[in-house]
């Protein structure tokens, strides 16, 4: 590919990513409503994945000579052990959706994530921790940056019951800047293991292993669901997210941790827009919802402006 296609192309693919994200968090909120324990939603979905992943790997050489890399990498001290830890920020995040998302609703839930992955974009790729090196921020980066936190004060101030629920948008927040995290390690490992199957299988790996711990406590103190939804698609939740992650993990060095992240969540708010217009969790689209979403999408077209060089 040319490479002045190759980050146009990279954050393409990133907003239609972003579109199955969104669809992920309708799914799994459904799920959870339908079950009564967002815990026990959170470790099907990504044990669901883990499943899927493992099939894969045994069809997969690469796949397997990926593990073998990575571990020697890691043995060695040259790939850090606390990059392995990227399922925690997707732990993080499909618990959220089944636990935050049915009460704010999905567009207000997405525009908190897009505010913490926007501002997690811009420390990390100034910090220099991800794949691609150290990247300075632009005004127009801090600008956008800025406008994603503002649509967040617009979509609560201009939606009565949006503010009854105001204090939870402070987790959607601190988790998107998780997933931007999440797609830092992912990069790391990727590299190192050469496979991006081999990365986000270790995602899924210490993500399971999280949320099954929390789903066992939840399950001993308030019991198992009883009934579980028949439709097939309440289901594919973990399907999605290891689609999601791998896509992350392949284009996080081409476009850089901010303008991945801003590609991503441009095409979850739309497609967040739609899906509580289509299907609701809470009270469906709201003025502020839409005035908020649509703050936030200014904020990832801002940010996306590249810098001019003197």
């Amino acid at each position: 590919m040319h490479e002045r296609l190759r980050v146009p192309a990279a954050l393409i693919a990133s907003g239609l990513a972003g579109v199955l994200v969104a669809l992920q968090s309708r799914v799994n909120g459904g799920l959870s409503q339908e079950l009564g324990n967002g815990y026990v939603t959170a470790a099907a979905s990504f044990g669901s994945g883990l499943v899927i992943l493992l099939l894969a790997l045994c069809v997969s050489r690469r796949g397997r000579r990926g593990l073998a890399r990575l571990r020697t990498e890691v043995r060695a001290g040259r790939l850090p052990w606390w990059t392995l830890l990227g399922g925690l920020g997707g732990a993080s995040f499909v618990l959220a959706q089944g636990l935050v998302a049915p009460v704010t609703g999905l567009a207000l839930f997405t525009v908190g994530i897009v505010a913490g992955q926007v501002l997690g974009g811009l420390v990390l790729d100034r910090a220099g921790l991800g794949p691609g090196g150290r990247i300075d921020p632009t005004v127009m980066r801090i600008v956008g940056t800025v406008l994603a936190v503002v649509a967040i004060g617009i979509s609560v101030g201009l939606d009565p019951a949006a503010r009854s629920v105001m204090w939870l948008v402070v987790f959607p927040v601190a988790i998107g800047f998780g997933v931007a995290a999440q797609s830092m390690v992912n990069g790391l490992t990727r590299a190192a293991a050469r496979s991006a199957m081999t990365s986000t299988l270790v995602n899924f790996i210490v993500g399971t292993a999280a949320l099954v711990a929390i789903a066992i406590v939840s399950v001993a103190v308030s019991g198992w669901p009883t009934a579980w939804p028949s439709a097939p698609g309440y289901y594919i939740g973990g399907l999605i997210g290891t689609i999601f992650i791998a896509v992350a993990a392949m284009l996080v060095r081409t476009a850089g941790v901010l303008l991945l992240s801003m590609s991503n969540v441009a095409g979850q708010l739309v497609a967040a827009v739609a899906f509580e217009a289509w299907a609701p969790l809470a009270a469906g689209v709201t003025p502020g919802m839409i005035a908020g979403a649509a703050v936030a999408l200014l904020a990832v077209a801002v940010a996306a402006v590249p810098q001019r060089r003197g």
